[in-house]
């Protein structure tokens, strides 16, 4: 698959099922991301892999994270925070790993992070897998980013599910004109 075709069909594929990527697959995937745009070569990123058994510690986890805001969290939802990771045979968690720069300010580095998160779906895409960017509450919970080893200054980007798809939903094709202006000055 050519770059062009990569950027321009891309889709989030949420129902997503075993296999999930290979070592080399996945091995790809973070040398995409790798390549993100980073003023300053802060490399203000880093990626944890939840495959197997980890998924549930995972759901876990998240379970325990949405508790400590609501202890009444009705079953319904504790089952849902539960099963969430196993919605994909592998879970990336991509994380921005700002810090002072004299140059690259935090925000650039969050951009850096997302931009490597995005390198990743392509990277999956293109390699034939699927790949849906998740966040939510847990992204943004103090334990879940605790259990997870996030550090002061570091921000929890995303959950990235891979894995094959299960089924395709065609996703509308955006028309330019709607989005691009010119601007000329005053």
């Amino acid at each position: 698959m050519d770059a062009l075709d990569a950027l321009i069909n891309r889709v989030s594929i949420p129902l997503l099922e075993a296999p999930g990527p290979s070592e080399d697959e996945l091995a790809v995937m973070f040398r995409a991301a790798l390549r993100a745009p980073d003023h300053g070569a802060v490399r203000p990123w880093r990626f944890l892999v939840v495959e197997g058994e980890a998924l549930d510690r995972l759901g876990e986890l998240l379970l325990k994270g949405a508790l400590a805001a609501e202890p009444d969290l009705p079953e319904e939802k504790c089952q849902k925070l539960l099963q969430a990771p196993r919605r994909a045979p592998t879970v990336v968690v991509v994380i921005a790993a700002t810090r002072e720069h004299p140059k690259a300010p935090k925000v650039e580095q969050l951009i850096s992070a997302g931009c490597a998160a995005h390198s990743i779906l392509l990277a999956a895409h293109a390699q034939g897998l699927g790949a849906m960017w998740r966040t939510g509450a847990p992204a943004y919970d103090p334990l879940v980013k605790q259990g997870l080893g996030l550090a002061d200054g570091e921000e929890l980007v995303g959950f990235i599910y891979l894995g094959t798809p299960s089924r395709g939903k065609p996703s509308p094709q955006l028309e330019v004109e709607d989005f691009v202006s010119r601007w000329g000055g005053e």
